[in-house]
């Protein structure tokens, strides 16, 4: 007898429904579309009807009062759950790149900011009467911390520590700021320190494919993320000098205008569709079109910085896989392919195109390099 000829059929087995519900999540589906709902409802609530939520607010009360010695409000809610997100998923994602020595110190100094100096540390302030004050949001993305009211309020703080805090908040935006991006880039502070970041990274890894490559996407990031960051200057010296001349310059405009602001750019903006619409537009939405400290950031990077992504064509296979995965929507690979050493304004150095890439092509340096 001869034997049969082997011959490989293919059999496309069923998902499971884990599969799809994952596959939906992450590809726009029926999943994706539900969450952006939840999420974008969340913040909606957060920020203007905290009424609605009074009743899961009354469950943090216990963790408030240990921590502050005072009731849970909207704000306590939304800084517990942001902080848990980052922690619950930034262990998922140290498991998911343990064998990356660069993620995993990336990812545990994400999960250190965000715990102890934007949760703890606030929180510690406010138990001992003081300002609750984030040291990881400085101007120009917290466009609050240099305006005239808040300046004031500092200074005539007790015990001086309001113009600590103040000192901290021009030396971080206005010189820390330029020499650590010349040395390390923007990552220093995008993927190691920010809290907006912190979340993209963790819970938005699902998400980061998500991000719209297109070059029409380009031009719509450039003139949105700086347009903010115009906006941001503009907005703190129109209160300055409508402060400074007794509100006889442009009256209740400068006010108008601050509120103006803190609905469209800080709320609607960051809040609802940089959060709400991860599922539908990516992780990094508010740090690629409207962040101004990214705008503030890239400058810096682009053309002062020593930071950089090289390549090796010669290794390139074309897979796409660091395209595919670059949650600010840089081809990645059109640079590869062109042995052009990667130096953009948006590249927050993640550094996952060089963890994806199969044939090591990519490489994040901080070397002199000719912009």
């Amino acid at each position: 007898m001869t034997k049969p000829e082997n011959n490989t059929v293919n059999i496309a087995l069923p998902q499971s429904f884990s599969q799809k519900f994952v596959h939906s999540l992450q590809h726009r589906g029926i999943v994706a579309w539900l969450l952006a709902v939840v999420l974008s409802a969340f913040y909606t609530c957060i920020y203007w009807f905290p009424h609605y939520l009074q009743g899961f607010i009354a469950w943090f009360n216990p963790l408030s009062e240990y921590l502050r010695h005072r009731p849970a409000d909207n704000w306590f809610l939304y800084g517990s759950l942001y902080t848990l997100a980052v922690l619950v998923f930034g262990v998922r994602f140290l498991i998911k790149y343990r064998h990356s020595r660069y993620q995993i110190f990336r990812t545990l100094s994400l999960l250190f900011f965000q715990l102890i100096f934007a949760y703890l540390l606030p929180a510690f302030m406010a138990l001992m009467a003081q300002p609750e004050f984030y040291f990881t949001y400085f101007f120009p993305l917290d466009s609050y911390v240099l305006r005239p009211e808040n300046v004031a309020n500092l200074l005539h703080t007790p015990h001086g520590t309001g113009i600590f805090f103040l000192a901290i908040s021009v030396f971080l935006s206005f010189i820390a700021t330029p020499v650590l991006t010349y040395f390390f880039g923007k990552r220093w502070y995008c993927s190691w320190v920010c809290g907006c970041g912190a979340l993209a990274e963790t819970a938005g890894d699902s998400f980061r494919h998500l991000s719209d490559k297109s070059l029409r996407a380009w031009k719509i990031e450039r003139w949105t993320v700086y347009s903010v960051l115009v906006l941001v200057i503009l907005l703190t010296l129109i209160l300055w000098i409508n402060s400074l001349s007794g509100g006889s310059f442009l009256g209740d405009f400068s006010s108008q205008f601050a509120r103006a602001y803190g609905f469209f750019i800080t709320a609607m903006f960051s809040g609802v569709v940089g959060v709400g619409f991860y599922p539908l537009l990516g992780s990094r939405v508010w740090c690629r079109f409207g962040c101004p400290m990214a705008a503030y950031l890239g400058i810096l990077q682009k053309y002062f910085s020593r930071f950089k992504i090289s390549t090796n064509a010669a290794q390139c296979i074309s897979c796409g896989l660091c395209s595919h995965n670059c949650e600010m929507g840089i081809d990645v690979r059109a640079y590869a392919q062109q042995q052009q050493d990667i130096v953009r304004a948006s590249c927050v150095g993640c550094g996952i195109c060089a963890e994806v890439c199969p044939r090591g092509v990519l490489r994040l340096e901080n070397i002199s390099s000719s912009k």
